[in-house]
């Protein structure tokens, strides 16, 4: 990890974090029993290849493809872009939700 000059915080290693939202991704289609393809085709892509790079850390879903990718794996939007931002902008997520409080609870906290 470096640390950010200004606040003398470590920087997540960004490569190692797309790597591990990929294979998230990956994972999530892959329980959902879609081919690269067929989501691909269901996002609006004729490239299947998108999502192969996207699962292998390649790049990061554009913030206004979130509810597609959401609804494409049938998941809560709310709930897939908590889980995205952990790896995509992980200073963002840890602000937003601190880890070890007792009531750290991700899903329901209401943003307004």
């Amino acid at each position: 990890m470096k640390l950010n000059s200004q606040q003398q915080r470590p920087v997540p290693d960004r490569a190692r974090l797309r790597r591990e939202g990929g294979e998230w991704l990956k994972a999530q289609r892959e329980a959902r029993g879609l081919s690269q393809r067929r989501l691909a085709e269901t996002l609006g892509s004729e490239y299947y290849t998108i999502v192969s790079q996207l699962e292998t850390g390649c790049g990061r879903i554009p913030q206004t493809q979130y509810r597609a990718w959401a609804a494409a794996l049938n998941m809560d939007p709310r709930e897939f872009v908590v889980k995205i931002l952990s790896y995509y902008d992980p200073i963002t997520h840890e602000i937003i939700f601190p880890a070890g409080g007792a009531d750290h609870e991700e899903s329901n906290v209401v943003l307004k």
